[in-house]
């Protein structure tokens, strides 16, 4: 896939990056959420320390139209409003 447009990306994450979507035209960076919190175990965090940093200083951080997204995989059907 050809991204004419730059995107924004994480920074580290390299390694837990999954692809590229679209949101509302734009091209955003997708990043799979679980190896981020991992990659911040390897730089020494407890899981803990992971998942509270990650979700304050990564996930939770907008930085324009472009902030990448962090996807959890849904391996199981879901119920949505009440229907599969």
């Amino acid at each position: 896939m050809d991204v004419d447009e730059p995107i924004m990306l994480a920074d580290g994450f390299e390694e837990a990056f999954v692809g590229i979507a679209r949101q509302c035209g734009n091209p955003v960076a997708i990043y799979h959420r679980e190896k981020c919190i991992k990659i911040l175990m390897k730089r020494g965090m407890s899981e803990d320390e992971a998942e509270e940093f990650f979700e304050f200083n990564i996930e939770g951080c907008y930085s324009g139209e472009q902030t990448p997204a962090y996807l959890d995989w849904i391996l199981e059907p879901v119920l949505l409003n009440g229907k599969n």
